[in-house]
């Protein structure tokens, strides 16, 4: 996996440096409290603190100043230089901050001979050690930091093509429905015009209506109750005009759910299911009512209809291609946050119910 490149920066990172030093501020304790445990003189202890800070900071501000100034907080830096910047700045600390520690304590600054001594030479490899310990806390953080930076960025992909490929699988699912809808009404069409062509040409005049609602729907991601309404009141006057008094319908959406989003054409399959095998096959027709209802923080949608019902012609009831696009659809765009239900309707039809979350703009 590679690593995503380093975001632009200007000037120098202070805000780094300052939170590496907090860092450093607790390693020099935890140093202070080790030389103590050793030396089994806890009453040094704060003598201890005051020198392993004024070391452990100097060896900071020269070693990770010089890395962040070279190479910035997020690149990696070239380690044969950076481990000759701490070769240097190691043992100019480990005497300057013996020199410092010593001002803010009122002891004298250590001379040549006692800095050679074999004990000042302990401390220096101690100091070395310390810092190494410092280097590959550092080192261990700026791979986490790189890692969790190229997971967002694989993951911001990932979300990006999964959205991709979800609004290619909602168009292929919509591609499905609208030929199969617009072949029927063409093919009643050219029956109709030999026998009644005044009828013929409403029927057009209905149907250029109805695809022209449709336009816009097909190449938007979502919709509105309002405009899937309103997509519904030309379907079902292109139907009604074919089926003449055989059909009746009623559309109830409150104000306060029009701007309610959706994908497009969610409701159309379950209409047109509900009229080709409902209604259709039924000598007397029959009523359909597709309503909408706010219902604790969701949105219920019925289509009802009092056709020949879910069982009522073998192998055609409720079972449909709308349907089965209808809940890839749902299921693609909602999960399990949307479902769809189909009821026998009282007295007789049937009942298609969708709750879907309440999404407003």
């Amino acid at each position: 996996m590679q690593m995503p490149p380093p975001p632009p920066t200007t000037g120098f990172p202070f805000r780094q440096l300052a939170r590496d030093a907090g860092y450093a501020a607790v390693l020099n304790i935890l140093c202070a409290v080790v030389i103590t445990s050793i030396t089994r003189r806890p009453e040094n202890f704060f003598e201890n603190v005051v020198y392993s800070m004024c070391i452990g900071m100097i060896v900071l501000v020269i070693a990770d100043g010089a890395r962040l100034a070279m190479w910035g907080a997020h690149k990696r830096p070239r380690w044969p230089v950076f481990f000759a910047i701490l070769a240097v700045a190691v043992p100019f600390a480990q005497y300057a901050g013996i020199a410092l520690g010593g001002l803010l304590l009122g002891r004298s600054v250590p001379s040549a001979t006692e800095t050679a001594s074999k004990s000042m030479n302990s401390m220096l490899v101690f100091t070395l050690l310390a810092a190494g310990a410092a280097w590959l806390f550092f080192v261990s953080r700026d791979r986490i930091v790189r890692a969790e930076a190229a997971l967002a960025l694989e993951t911001a992909r990932a979300e990006t093509i999964n959205r991709q490929a979800l609004q290619t699988q909602l168009r292929l699912l919509q591609a499905q429905i609208e030929p199969h809808m617009l072949f029927n009404t063409l093919a009643n069409l050219q029956g109709l015009i030999a026998l009644d062509p005044a009828r013929a040409q409403t029927m057009l005049d209905q149907l250029i209506l109805y695809l022209r609602a449709t336009l816009t729907s097909s190449r938007s991601e979502n919709t509105t109750l309002a405009h899937e309404f309103a997509l519904l009141d030309a379907y079902l006057g292109l139907m009604s005009v074919r089926m003449g008094q055989r059909l009746g319908y009623t559309l109830d959406l409150p104000p306060a759910l029009a701007g309610v989003k959706l994908p497009p054409m969610l409701l159309q399959p379950l209409v047109e299911n509900a009229i080709v095998h409902g209604i259709e096959p039924d000598i007397d027709g029959g009523h359909v009512t597709v309503s909408a209802a706010a219902q604790d923080g969701m949105v219920a949608l019925s289509i009802a209809d009092t056709g020949r019902g879910l069982h009522a012609t073998p192998g055609q009831a409720g079972t449909g291609l709308g349907v089965a696009n209808t809940r890839e659809r749902l299921a693609a765009v909602y999960g399990e946050r949307a479902s769809l239900s189909l009821t026998p309707n009282a007295p007789h039809g049937a009942l298609a119910r969708l709750t879907l979350p309440l999404q407003t703009p």
